[in-house]
């Protein structure tokens, strides 16, 4: 009867540590790395594009002002971006930067790790002001894919804008409206003047080396 027991205390030892280590690499698998995964897939939902910014061709920024196309620069990255119409210039880099930085990298308003979004009939849409909205930017990708945002009115609180994407309509017949940041506002209500690189950017070109020197007006 002793002896039983005691044969029996070591394999009942064996399967809790067995226990114990699946356990362990339960928590560390799913608590800690899946964690990690999970975080990361909920930041990509968040974002309202999935571009990056080198995938982007030409943009087309709309407002109730100004209709602006502007097209990457394949020939040089200085600049980098280049003004199509409604004229030919070189464009101010740092202000397209400001506004493919919030495609980019902007994200919709998140309650909970989930994207604020207000499934709304596609014919309530004025309510948001998205019907005669302040502005359309079109993006044409380097593939030829072709995505738009919408920007419309405040929210309630003037924290963030209501957008419409490109995102199909339901079958409930619903369109989901966004809360993008108001910086989109900033960023595309812009006069022509500021789009265009300014003048201390542009590089001047050297004067020749075997020009005569000038002759002093009062010389004799």
């Amino acid at each position: 009867m002793t002896n039983d027991k005691k044969m029996k205390l070591p394999r009942t030892t064996l399967i809790l540590v067995l226990l114990a280590l699946g356990l362990g690499s339960f928590v560390y698998f799913y608590e800690i790395k899946g964690a990690t995964q999970r975080q990361e897939i909920k930041e990509q939902k968040q974002q309202i594009f999935s571009f990056a910014e080198d995938d982007v061709q030409a943009l087309t920024v709309k407002t109730k002002k100004l209709t602006l196309n502007l097209e990457r620069n394949n020939q040089s990255n200085n600049p980098k971006w280049l003004i199509k119409s409604p004229i030919s210039e070189p464009a101010n880099d740092a202000i397209v930067s400001y506004l493919m930085d919030l495609l980019v990298k902007g994200k919709s308003d998140a309650y909970g790790g989930k994207l604020r979004t207000l499934p709304t009939p596609a014919n309530q849409l004025g309510q948001f002001a998205l019907d005669q909205p302040q502005a359309t930017i079109n993006i044409t990708l380097k593939n030829q894919q072709r995505h738009q945002l919408i920007l419309g009115k405040h929210n309630f609180n003037a924290v963030f804008l209501y957008a419409q994407t490109d995102s199909p309509t339901k079958p409930d017949g619903n369109v989901n409206v966004l809360l993008v940041p108001i910086d989109f506002e900033k960023a595309v209500n812009r006069e022509l003047s500021e789009w265009k690189q300014s003048e201390s950017n542009v590089k001047s070109t050297p004067l020749p080396s075997n020009l005569p020197l000038p002759i002093p007006t009062n010389a004799k």
